[in-house]
């Protein structure tokens, strides 16, 4: 396992961090580059949204800096521990003890109740969870009157917040969050996206999120744009009116032929009937 000393600006700890990170998909005609030479540092306590249009490399970016998938070349750190050099196991094993994963679906086992979903990772690794730290997180997300509760008898935001509480259950490094909001109405995908800054903002929990939506895009700290496999603009204390502004400058080239599905190539609009749509979102109230 190879190790070195991860820090970022004047020494501001890094939580993840890519180098020249290359995706290569199949070969000759059907070769597909969907990483090219990406280099980012995602730093410890911030929330980062990484957007762009389908088929610019978002998931991939995050799949393989989260330890999901394989890279061609470059490298993937998470704290100070080199993917590059773990096998499958010990990958395996650092996602279960490092990492938190927040998908669009769900991904709640439905014969059990929440509370058993949220422990469900620590309890498969044997490990005995830090209940205060547990109860901590089921407060912030007002999840105290439904732990006795299966997913069926959750409502779809409810059940993103089991998730997201699974994901901060065992004191990660860092949480990887894919589209969380995706299969949620507006209030709903609100409340996940202000709980989700409000563990930064109170746990020092690290987010990186990828989101196609402006508005969701305004709760993170920073936004990382992509287009065609490369970053191409970075914007710190985003609004949601500044983060449509810079999809409208970068809209010449940020089109992408790999991605035929209607629409791809551009942006989610920004969902304006949301309470304060233009400008930096505010966790909401702790309880529904």
């Amino acid at each position: 396992m190879t190790t070195s000393r991860t820090t970022g600006p004047a020494g501001t700890a890094v939580a993840a961090r890519a180098t020249e990170l290359t995706k290569v998909y199949g070969q000759g005609e059907t070769r597909v580059v969907a990483l090219d030479q990406v280099s980012v540092d995602f730093r410890a306590a911030e929330f980062t949204a990484i957007m762009g249009p389908s088929g610019s490399g978002k998931s991939t970016l995050m799949h393989c800096v989260a330890g999901l998938d394989d890279f061609t070349s470059g490298s993937v750190r998470i704290g100070e521990t080199e993917l590059g050099a773990l096998k499958e196991k010990q990958i395996t094993r650092l996602r279960r003890d490092k990492v938190g994963f927040v998908f669009q679906a769900f991904n709640l086992l439905p014969t059990l109740t929440a509370r058993e979903n949220i422990t469900l990772p620590m309890d498969i690794a044997g490990r005995k969870p830090d209940q205060q730290w547990v109860e901590n997180v089921i407060d912030m997300l007002g999840l105290a009157d439904r732990l006795g509760h299966r997913p069926r008898q959750l409502s779809g935001g409810q059940q993103q917040r089991v998730a997201v509480a699974r994901a901060l259950a065992s004191r990660p490094e860092i949480v990887f969050a894919d589209e969380p909001t995706g299969n949620l109405d507006s209030h709903a995908g609100a409340e996940v996206l202000g709980f989700l800054q409000n563990s930064v903002r109170t746990f020092h929990q690290t987010v990186v999120m990828v989101t196609h939506d402006p508005v969701a895009a305004a709760y993170a700290d920073r936004v990382v744009f992509l287009a065609d496999g490369r970053i191409v603009d970075d914007l710190y204390e985003p609004t949601a009116n500044a983060v449509l502004d810079r999809v409208r400058t970068l809209s010449g080239g940020l089109g992408t032929a790999q991605d035929n599905t209607p629409g791809a190539g551009g942006f989610g609009a920004a969902q304006h009937d949301a309470p304060g749509a233009g400008g930096r979102h505010a966790a909401p109230r702790d309880t529904v």
